[in-house]
């Protein structure tokens, strides 16, 4: 076989195809973008076709059943302020934590990198936290966590929707047992690796020194939608104090380049969703149910399963919970409705990017804002 994949607009990077290969023949490879895709590697592939059989992109495999909607915060001031939203990971991952599982989420490594770590203390979940706008890098999350389940210990996998049904994929019958619980956030789309590089050292040439810290979504301005991408918080070794600068935000939500082809494409943008729990802003609570808005945040939780609901159940000590209408959820969440629009000049933004650097490709994009 020659490659997994028809087109890169029909791939979301979700690696099940290489975790489930029984020959160890495919490899993510990044492309010119950064995003990683499967490479066969033809000297071990037995043309067995697994690989295209097991993907579940982009006929949407795994969409479950109609969820049930609610309104959660925690109840502890802190874990709200360090929260991107209302505090429901935190919850969530506490009572499995509790149960004696692990949990696998999206961390910042030394480097500023995205990629998928587990974790089985809070003090390893705590960086799984927040938001990170780039796709992580699974590495050998998904035999880990087959790993886990064979050992009997449960588990908590948190990610985009495209990667928790790659997993569930991957796993086949096991991935259906109990002790597993699938995760989603609500997805605007997924940004490139490679853009989140050259963006960082277009900041390291800027300000000097060396990235150190980065926040990609700040409560400064309080939790509201009108404010939740406006602050991309950022500091280099030089740097006295955190500085602001709207870019990333302009690629990714603006000009909406650096967004990977196959989020065009993406079949999981609607309510029956492919996992057990999604997360996200309660955006518009303040219009439905003003006395239940916070400005430190509000989280939004669809409860699709029983495995979903029994762990929201164990988290009833931490969270504020409240049943609401799908109506008043959905008229607010738009990647509930459809996938997001790609850019039709998408590919002059990346020819600007690679031939001439990301300086220009935002000036070209942007030039009202130079």
């Amino acid at each position: 076989m020659d490659q997994v994949y028809k087109e890169k607009a029909l791939c979301c990077g979700c690696g099940a195809c290489k975790s489930a290969c029984p020959y160890g023949a495919i490899e993510m490879e990044p492309d010119e973008e950064g995003f990683l895709y499967p490479v066969i590697r033809k000297e071990l592939c037995r043309d067995c076709g697994l690989c295209q059989k097991i993907c579940p992109f982009p006929e949407g495999k795994g969409v479950g059943s109609e969820p049930i909607f609610y309104l959660a915060k925690h109840k502890d001031a802190r874990v709200l302020s360090l929260s991107t939203s209302g505090g429901a990971f935190t919850a969530l991952s506490d009572a499995m934590l509790r149960r004696g599982g692990a949990v696998y989420g999206a961390v910042l490594d030394e480097n500023l990198q995205v990629r998928h770590a587990r974790a089985v203390t809070p003090e390893e979940r705590d960086p799984m936290r927040v938001s990170k706008y780039v796709q992580s890098r699974l590495g050998d999350t998904f035999s880990q966590i087959k790993a886990d389940l064979l050992e009997g210990r449960p588990v908590l996998f948190t990610g985009t929707p495209c990667q928790n049904a790659g997993l569930r994929a991957s796993l086949g019958a096991l991935g259906e047992k109990d002790e597993l619980v699938c995760c989603d956030v609500i997805c605007y789309g997924i940004p490139s690796p490679g853009a989140w590089e050259a963006y960082k050292k277009l900041l390291e040439q800027e300000r000097g020194g060396k990235l150190k810290w980065v926040s990609f979504r700040s409560k400064a301005l309080g939790w509201s939608r009108v404010g939740s991408n406006k602050i991309f918080q950022y500091q280099t070794s030089t740097m006295p104090v955190r500085g602001e600068d709207p870019r990333f935000y302009q690629m990714f939500f603006e000009n909406r380049s650096i967004i990977r082809p196959s989020c065009g494409n993406c079949p999981y943008p609607q309510p029956h969703r492919c996992t057990d729990v999604t997360i996200a802003d309660y955006w518009g609570i303040e219009k439905f149910a003003p006395r239940a808005y916070d400005s430190r945040g509000v989280s939004l939780i669809l409860v699709s399963t029983p495995k979903g609901e029994r762990l929201l159940k164990e988290c009833a000590g931490d969270l504020m919970l409240e049943q609401r209408s799908a109506e008043e959820a959905l008229s607010q969440q738009g990647r509930l409705q459809g996938p997001v629009q790609l850019p039709e000049n998408r590919q002059e933004f990346w020819h600007i990017l690679r031939e001439e650097g990301l300086e220009k490709a935002l000036s070209w994009a942007f030039p009202e804002k130079k």
